[in-house]
């Protein structure tokens, strides 16, 4: 089969592995939901590649505020590939144990916020870290991963745990053991991956379904929208009052208790 059908046809797969998984992600909208009707906010990590679904979820147009993306720059940023800030020293740092406490340290959480940690392996210490933080102060943890590919790859973790192991609701992509998808002939390697296309689906999933149960709840959303669907005026209204109600939400993370 010719490799372009053969990325479009195991992406068929993959979105109706999402379909599947229909009541998990009603759950964790629902949780989500919760968390923004009470003024506080979805906490959402992703170290590597994993920050793509983080900064899908906010902001960007068609989303909308009570989310806190947690993207650190020492786990994310390897543009440069090699060199400083290389994605060597990316790949070492999401398995530096502590890490995540220095995270969170920036942050006062309570018990009727949630999180949602990415992590395709589910084996890298910061990710599952994070999420035990939250879940050790009762906070609700959403994993994202590659259920087949977290199985089948061991834990960075001495006790071998892996994110799953921190999870109160599981969502799986649908990505192989690997993540990369598509096989060429004389190629002893696969290539395009799969995980991000199945990150993304959950990610937009949720969004959508959440927006639906802030409405219902009477508190709409103030979304981010374009100035050709809105109008120049409307958009700009729109960025700016979405930007202060995250500002003030977001405040509430550095109230400090002493």
């Amino acid at each position: 089969m010719n490799p372009i059908n053969t990325y479009l046809e195991k992406s068929k797969a993959i979105l109706e592995k999402i379909e599947s998984q229909h009541s998990l992600i009603e759950q964790a909208s629902q949780w989500f939901a919760n968390t923004i009707l009470a003024g506080r906010m979805v906490h959402v990590f992703g170290s590597g590649h994993s920050r793509i679904m983080v900064e899908e979820m906010w902001p960007r147009y068609g989303s909308f505020t009570g989310f806190n993306p947690i993207v650190e720059l020492s786990l994310t940023f390897h543009n440069l590939v090699v060199g400083a800030n290389g994605q060597r020293q990316a790949m070492f740092l999401e398995n530096v144990s502590g890490l995540a406490d220095r995270i969170m340290r920036n942050f006062t959480v309570t018990e009727e916020d949630t999180a949602l940690i990415i992590s395709s392996g589910g084996t890298n210490i910061v990710p599952i870290e994070m999420a035990a933080y939250f879940q050790s102060r009762n906070i609700k943890v959403v994993s994202i991963i590659s259920a087949d590919h977290s199985h089948a790859s061991n834990s960075k973790r001495e006790d071998g745990k892996k994110l799953g192991d921190y999870s109160d609701l599981i969502l799986d992509t649908g990505a192989p053991v690997g993540d990369a998808m598509v096989p060429i002939e004389g190629l002893a390697t696969p290539v395009a991956p799969g995980s991000t296309l199945g990150g993304v689906l959950l990610i937009n999933c949720i969004k959508a379904r959440v927006a639906a149960l802030l409405t219902e709840a009477g508190q709409p959303p103030t979304v981010l929208s374009a100035a050709n669907v809105v109008g120049t005026e409307e958009a700009v209204r729109l960025f700016e009052s979405a930007y202060d109600q995250h500002a003030m939400r977001l405040a509430k993370l550095y109230q400090f208790k002493p």
